[in-house]
């Protein structure tokens, strides 16, 4: 991929996709969020992020507004191909330093991956880099909840049978329920509250809010994360009970107002 400012080139080692639908949890609650954090407006068809070293070896975020050409990138990775994802200069919309997101992986015949200096992209800001993986916080708790929906028959075994009884009465979790209801009834923003395929008939839910992030099986269980309970699964109760909603009503709600993929 050619560097239209330095004139160099970027070896493309990773690419994420940046859409109300899916978005890395590392940037925030929602889409808007997840935006402003890169510095882009929250434009509806969302962007490609493409991540590689310069020739120098050092890390960039490459913004790019052809989502077609990231996601097909994406899927053939996924499936053991080799794709050659090379944006058009054209669709560039912002270069950043460093990666938000953490890679193993390394550009062959280059410097090893380091952060170009200070300012190098023209913004400024501080380089980009993933998250700390020793405290917790609103990002590792949003990680946390993205990695339950990914091994969700592993987590619904380790979640004790008896942890929704004990979790009824937390005010932490009667709190997200009710902000996750008030989503229902006034449209949240995008990104907020996302379903996504889980088999059929069934459906993954993801909503976050302040301070706290719920995942659901439409046809199961849910669990909430509050950033007060470091590395805690709450359950929640299927039944209404203490004040709090009824879980299959509720879950059924928020897929009828949730993004989903195209």
């Amino acid at each position: 991929m050619s560097d239209e400012e330095g004139g160099g080139s970027l070896y493309v080692l990773s690419a994420v996709l940046l859409t109300p639908t899916q978005f890395p949890a590392v940037f925030g609650d929602d889409f808007p969020e997840a935006c402003a954090l890169l510095g882009v407006a929250p434009a509806a068809g969302g962007y490609g992020l493409v991540l590689g070293q310069d020739e120098e070896g050092a890390r960039w975020t490459v913004v790019v507004d052809d989502v077609s050409l990231v996601a097909a990138a994406i899927a053939s990775w996924d499936c053991g191909m080799e794709y050659d994802l090379s944006p058009d200069e054209r669709t560039v919309v912002l270069s950043l330093a460093g990666w938000p997101l953490e890679l193993t992986v390394r550009a062959p015949g280059v410097p090893a991956p380091h952060d170009p200096e200070r300012g190098a992209d023209g913004t400024g800001r501080v380089p980009l880099a993933p998250p700390a993986a020793d405290t917790w916080g609103p990002v590792q708790r949003r990680l946390g909840a993205d990695q339950i929906a990914r091994e969700w028959a592993d987590w619904r075994e380790r979640v004790a049978e008896d942890g929704g009884a004990a979790a009824a009465a937390h005010p932490g979790l009667a709190r997200a329920l009710r902000e996750a209801g008030d989503y229902t009834r006034q449209a949240p923003p995008p990104g907020r509250v996302r379903s996504a395929f889980a088999g059929e008939g069934v459906r993954t839910l993801r909503a976050d809010g302040p301070g706290w992030s719920l995942v659901a099986r439409t046809d199961d269980a849910a669990f909430v994360l509050l950033d007060e309970e470091p590395g805690e699964v709450l359950a929640v109760p299927r039944e209404a009970a203490g004040g709090l909603p009824e879980l299959s009503g509720l879950l059924a709600a928020l897929d009828r107002v949730a993004a989903r993929p195209a």
